[in-house]
């Protein structure tokens, strides 16, 4: 049914907070308990859930109480999830969707292309109405869709995967673009995000702006990233 998934949600949150967890402002699927010293971190994807605790034996106390209240199957450290593979070592956790990217190269028939060195001409201007029409319409909104997707580890790919996004009416010049992102996904194919086990002591922001450099619009393309002491957490590109 159409609300099952509400119901799920309701339901478990409902049971989540009477632990003590709160729900997080930015993202309702997220959900934190604070207590004193002891901090704990649920994400709940549908009935996918990452859970981490500032101690083991926090952890396992929630582990347990969620046990006797749910049917679940404890799989130990996170190594996989959504699609994101997660490696673990002495300098902290690295994010990688080598898989996936695989995957959409051999779904886009680009398995065997040659690389090349950059997502995107930075100098070129994509402009709505230059070129002919693409043959499939569809098929460009799937891939792109899918590129999207792979910018959750991927920030090198942001504002390309931006720039081809604007157009979901797409002609030749914009599938061209679309071929030159999957072509450096091939050379890159192992690269992912780095979160590191440093100290934390400063949130630091970086922006910037094209001023106005859209054919059709005249508007600006922007884009941040934020870094929680040297680990990048967030970042956007958009017009």
């Amino acid at each position: 049914m159409k609300l099952s998934p509400r119901a799920w949600y309701q339901r478990f949150a409902t049971y989540i907070r009477q632990l003590g967890f709160v729900s997080s402002v930015s993202d309702t699927s997220l959900f934190v308990y604070k207590d004193g010293a002891s901090t704990a971190y649920l994400l709940l994807y549908v009935d996918d859930i990452v859970l981490t605790a500032s101690s083991t034996d926090l952890l396992h106390s929630i582990i347990g109480r969620l046990h006797t209240e749910f049917a679940m199957t404890d799989l130990g450290d996170l190594h996989h999830f959504l699609g994101i593979s997660v490696s673990r070592s002495s300098d902290g956790l690295f994010l990688s969707q080598q898989l996936y990217a695989l995957d959409l190269l051999q779904r886009a028939g680009m398995s065997e292309c040659h690389s090349t060195l950059t997502p995107i001409d930075s100098k070129s201007k994509l402009s709505a109405t230059d070129g002919p029409p693409v043959a499939d319409p569809s098929e460009y909104r799937s891939i792109v869709g899918a590129l999207q997707y792979l910018t959750l580890t991927r920030p090198d790919l942001a504002y390309a995967v931006q720039q081809v996004c604007l157009f979901m009416h797409p002609r030749e010049p914009h599938l061209a673009v679309v071929k030159r992102i999957l072509r450096y996904v091939k050379g890159t194919v192992a690269a992912g995000l780095h979160l590191g086990v440093g100290s934390i002591d400063s949130l630091t922001a970086y922006s910037d702006a094209n001023w106005a450099v859209c054919p059709d619009s005249r508007r600006s393309t922007s884009g941040y990233c934020v870094y929680l002491g040297d680990n990048l957490v967030s970042w956007s590109s958009k017009r």
